[in-house]
């Protein structure tokens, strides 16, 4: 125990590692102070990433690994927020998905992009 929610576990090897909140979800177990704007998109990430996981169960799209939210998700996050903050977001038509080189679904940032 390094501090109340923070503990060390070392392996045989010395590795180590920390867990936060007694492994719940980080923002549910150590958050405060952050406007529920914020703790809403967090959230919304974290449940999003986790439908991800259990349907790519199936195909072995994921290994037990770390991996970075698809943009996909990110965007998903992102478009089911805009109403809050009084944003109206149109839809590309072909024609500006053609001249710009994305698909009119997104993800729209390239891959080395980071949100």
């Amino acid at each position: 125990n390094i501090k109340q929610g923070t503990d060390r576990f070392e392996f045989a090897d010395k590795h180590g590692i920390i867990i936060l909140a007694e492994g719940r979800l980080l923002n549910l177990g150590c958050a405060t102070g952050h406007p529920s704007f914020v703790m809403s998109c967090s959230f919304t990430n974290q449940v999003l990433a986790q439908l991800e996981l259990w349907e790519g169960r199936k195909s072995n799209k994921y290994g037990n690994d770390v991996y970075l939210i698809p943009k996909h998700l990110d965007e998903k996050v992102a478009r089911l927020h805009l109403d809050k903050l009084g944003a109206k977001l149109t839809k590309l038509t072909k024609s500006q998905s053609d001249y710009l080189h994305i698909p009119v679904e997104g993800p729209y940032k390239p891959e080395n992009y980071r949100y």
